[in-house]
C-alpha cells in the first residue's frame, strides 16, 4: 500500500440547514480514493476528528467534519430541535455541500446513530459506516453516568485546568492526559470568568425536541436495512456498549465486522486515537484498497 505524500488543502465552509448556520471543514486529498465524512458525538466538536483526518488524509481521503446543531461554531436551534431527524436534514446539506461522491460515514455515539439511519435510508448515498461505540442497544447505566456529567458542568468552570480535572474524574481509565490547548476549543470563556461547554443544554431535556437518541426500535429496524460495509469500534472498557450489544448487531448486520479498543473507554476517538485510526484506517484498505 501507498498513501499521498501531499498534506491534504483544508477548505472551511457553511451550510444553512431550518434556519441554522452549520460549520464545515474539509480536507481535500491530493489524489483523493474517496470521501469519508466524520460525525461527532454529543457534546464534542467537529475538532474532536484532528488526529484521525490527518492520518486518513495522509492516506489519500478526504475527509468531512462538521459542527452539529448546538455545537461548536454551530447555531443553536431556537425551537431545541435536536432530534435525530433534524441531524440527518443536516447530513443531507452537508453531503449536498461538500461530498462529490458517496462517502464512508464515522459516526461517534451521537452521531453514530445518525450514521446508523443515514445508512439505512435509501435517499442517502454512502457506501460505507463506521459506528464509533454505540449500537441498538444501550446500556443504561452508562447512557446515564455521561448524562450526569454533562448536566452537572453546566455551572461551568473556574478554570480549564478544572475542566480538565472533571473530565479525568468521569473518565478514569483514560490514560491519554487532557490537553488544555485542545479543551479550549470545547469550552468558551464567558464574561463572568467562567468557562462553559460549547453546547446547548437543550440538549440534555429529553421532554422536548432535544432528545439525541431514536427510540430503539427505530434502530433495530435501521440496523436490519444495513447493505454497505459495516465496521463497528468499541471501548474495552465502555459502559456504553456490552458484548451483548456488540452479539445483537452482528446478528442485525451479518456482514459487519466488530473491533475493540483495549486502552479506551466510552470516548474511543479522545482515549486512544492511535489505536483506533489504525483499526479504521486498516478497515478502509481492506474494503478499498489501494494500488501499490
Amino acid at each position: 500500500m501507498t498513501g499521498s505524500t501531499t498534506a491534504p488543502a483544508l477548505e472551511s465552509s457553511a451550510v444553512t440547514v431550518d434556519g441554522l448556520h452549520l460549520v464545515i471543514q474539509r480536507q481535500r486529498a491530493a489524489e483523493p480514493r474517496g470521501s469519508v465524512v466524520l460525525l461527532h458525538g454529543g457534546g464534542q466538536t467537529r475538532h474532536s476528528w484532528a488526529a484521525t483526518t490527518a492520518r486518513l488524509g495522509a492516506q489519500g481521503w478526504t475527509t468531512v467534519t462538521y459542527d452539529a446543531r448546538g455545537h461548536g461554531d454551530s447555531d443553536w436551534s431556537p425551537t431545541r430541535d435536536y432530534s435525530p431527524d433534524a441531524q440527518l436534514r443536516d447530513l443531507r446539506a452537508v453531503l449536498a455541500d461538500s461530498v462529490e461522491d458517496a462517502p464512508v460515514l464515522v459516526g461517534a455515539s451521537m452521531g453514530g446513530i445518525v450514521s446508523l439511519l443515514a445508512a439505512a435510508d435509501k435517499d442517502v448515498a454512502c457506501r460505507g459506516v463506521v459506528l464509533v461505540d454505540i449500537v441498538p442497544r444501550i446500556e443504561e447505566s452508562g447512557a446515564k453516568r455521561i448524562v450526569d456529567f454533562m448536566a452537572g458542568s453546566a455551572g461551568g468552570f473556574n478554570s480549564l485546568e478544572e475542566a480538565a480535572a472533571a473530565i479525568r474524574q468521569s473518565n478514569p481509565q483514560r490514560r491519554r492526559p487532557v490537553d488544555l490547548a485542545g479543551l479550549r476549543k470545547n469550552v468558551r470563556q464567558r464574561a463572568n470568568g467562567r468557562w462553559y461547554w460549547h453546547w446547548d443544554p437543550a440538549i440534555l431535556d429529553p421532554t422536548t425536541t432535544g432528545d439525541l437518541h431514536a427510540p430503539r426500535p427505530r434502530l433495530l429496524a435501521a440496523a436490519a436495512r444495513v447493505r454497505v460495509p459495516t465496521l463497528v469500534v468499541t471501548g474495552g472498557g465502555s459502559d456504553i456498549v456490552s458484548d451483548e450489544g456488540v452479539e445483537e448487531m452482528l446478528t442485525l448486520v451479518p456482514h459487519a465486522r466488530a473491533v475493540r479498543v483495549s486502552g479506551a473507554v466510552h470516548m474511543v476517538v479522545g482515549d486512544d486515537n492511535g489505536s483506533f485510526s489504525s483499526r479504521v484506517s486498516e478497515w478502509l484498505d481492506e474494503e478499498w484498497p489501494l494500488s501499490s
